[in-house]
């Protein structure tokens, strides 16, 4: 039987999400309320395109030419990790067929109870790299940012830690909610004590997505702040150390 996932989108030359050039899988579906999120249209559960993971790697396979060694199949979302099943099924045909898998997640729906954990650790074992988006390290804060608790979230990224599972952390620096340097020497700590961090990636928010909230009829709350300026941005990198990751690909 045909394992079904409700899709918001496809994109057929991703170059932001992971290694290489890759077909992204957008998910449909978020429990974050991220006041930053440029994708408000994703979160509505139930919703979106019913397809199968064989109609969605059909589609992928189109564009495996243009991936080189590097590229494959990214499932972002919404959050992805709400529909485990689809993704269990669609990263084991791809990896069957030779694909590098990587998931893009928030990690909120994480736990270690069942039935979830089962299936999540069977999907790691399909699951090449992960671009594990921690939102903020101050568990008091990210509740502000996001209505949503961090406790978890820290929690996936100790166990991808304990399975050395590669990851590549992202934060999104944010004008007056993250970007403050006491925050950002606290989140450096935490990820020193990870031993399966390929890669730190500083995303500045920015205001593109501002429009869907508009057309969504939703008040934006970060209305009136700008995006960070460079200084800022150098600053973050330096504080969280970014240069002295040496990146996913060197593992492999």
């Amino acid at each position: 039987m045909a394992v079904t996932g409700q899709v918001h989108s496809t994109e057929s030359f991703g170059s932001v999400d992971g290694p290489g050039i890759r077909f992204i899988v957008f998910m449909q579906g978020c429990r974050m309320r991220c006041q930053f999120c440029h994708n408000p249209d994703t979160w509505k559960i139930g919703t979106g395109v019913t397809r199968t993971t064989d109609d969605v790697l059909e589609e992928a396979l189109k564009y495996r030419e243009f991936w080189g060694q590097k590229g494959g199949i990214t499932v972002s979302g919404g959050e992805p990790l709400l529909q485990l099943d689809f993704l269990i099924d669609l990263f084991r045909q791809a990896k069957a067929a030779g694909v590098s898998t990587t998931l893009d997640t928030c990690g909120k729906p994480f736990t270690r109870e069942e039935p979830f954990f089962s299936k999540f650790q069977e999907l790691m074992t399909v699951t090449d790299l992960l671009l594990f988006d921690i939102k903020h390290i101050d568990n008091k804060a990210h509740k502000e940012l996001t209505t949503q608790s961090n406790d978890n979230i820290l929690d996936m990224a100790n166990y991808l830690s304990e399975i050395n599972k590669p990851v590549w952390i992202r934060h999104v620096l944010v004008p007056f909610r993250s970007d403050y340097d006491d925050f950002l020497i606290r989140l450096d700590a935490f990820i020193k004590t990870l031993n399966n961090v390929d890669k730190v990636e500083i995303l500045p928010y920015h205001t593109m997505g501002k429009y869907k909230w508009d057309e969504m009829g939703l008040k934006y709350p970060l209305d009136g702040i700008q995006p960070p300026t460079e200084e800022r941005v150098k600053n973050a990198k330096a504080l969280l150390h970014v240069n002295e990751y040496t990146g996913y690909l060197s593992r492999v």
